[in-house]
């Protein structure tokens, strides 16, 4: 039988959102691969992300394998590959002995997802392996939900901007039609606060991190003052409503 690579979405963070299909996917697999942070030498840094946090509530620590991927390497683009290369040996290793391995990633595996790059290597690496994703409920579902914005209606648009992309993609989001979702701006605050006023986006908008943890904060973007977020801060600004209910049909 062909060896199977399972990207499982676990959610924003909040184990109760990970789907039924994510849970059983996550126990059937003979081992679950959780991504985890390089330290400066390369090495395992030894911080519990937020993927594993959400696995260990549903299967054992003994079930877990850490992976080391350069999550946080930008701007060295060889230290970069070669930690994905190293990640996707360890990988095909297991694969070679276990019929079947999960891959752990929060939100959903299709959406900025480290699974993208570990199933291109893995294709490669093991020929034949079926390669097969499980979808996950995303940080801005998750944050419309706690927030009560309403992501779209009617005809409206639907806008994901990463802000490692810079802040002037998100300012050319916003200057278009409906809902503008931010991903990845805590280090560009002060940058994504500019773009939001001159706009005239900021009054409706939301901001949200560790959605679901204890240390959950969702305000609103107008309370940005240029300090620091955490790095997978949300921000949702949604599209200017003014035609009342189902104007946008």
């Amino acid at each position: 039988m062909s060896s199977r690579l399972i990207g499982v979405g676990v959610g924003p963070g909040d184990p109760e959102l990970v789907t039924v299909k994510g849970v059983n996917a996550l126990r059937e697999a003979e081992v679950v691969v959780v991504p985890v942070m390089a330290a400066a030498d390369g090495k395992d840094g030894g911080e519990r992300g937020r993927a594993e946090a959400t696995v260990l509530h549903y299967v054992p620590e003994e079930k877990v394998v850490r992976v080391v991927f350069a999550l946080n390497e930008r701007s060295d683009r060889a230290r970069r590959e070669a930690a994905w290369d190293a990640a996707g040996e360890r990988v095909a290793r297991l694969l070679e002995t276990r019929g079947s391995v999960a891959f752990a990633t929060i939100g959903d595996p299709n959406v900025y997802s480290t699974f993208t790059y570990l199933a291109q290597t893995i294709t490669e690496l093991v020929p034949g392996v079926v390669v097969e994703t499980v979808p996950g409920i995303t940080a801005m579902q998750d944050l419309a939900a706690r927030s009560g914005a309403v992501l779209t209606e009617g005809t409206e648009p639907l806008t994901l901007v990463p802000v490692t992309a810079g802040a002037a993609a998100l300012k050319d989001a916003l200057n278009g039609p409906g809902t503008v979702v931010a991903y990845k701006f805590g280090r560009q605050s002060q940058e994504v606060a500019e773009a939001l006023r001159e706009t005239g986006r900021i009054d409706d908008a939301v901001w949200g991190s560790a959605l679901g943890l204890e240390s959950e904060s969702i305000r609103p973007a107008a309370d940005l003052d240029g300090a620091p977020l955490p790095y997978l801060s949300t921000l949702i600004a949604p599209a200017r409503r003014d035609g009342g209910r189902g104007g946008k049909l």
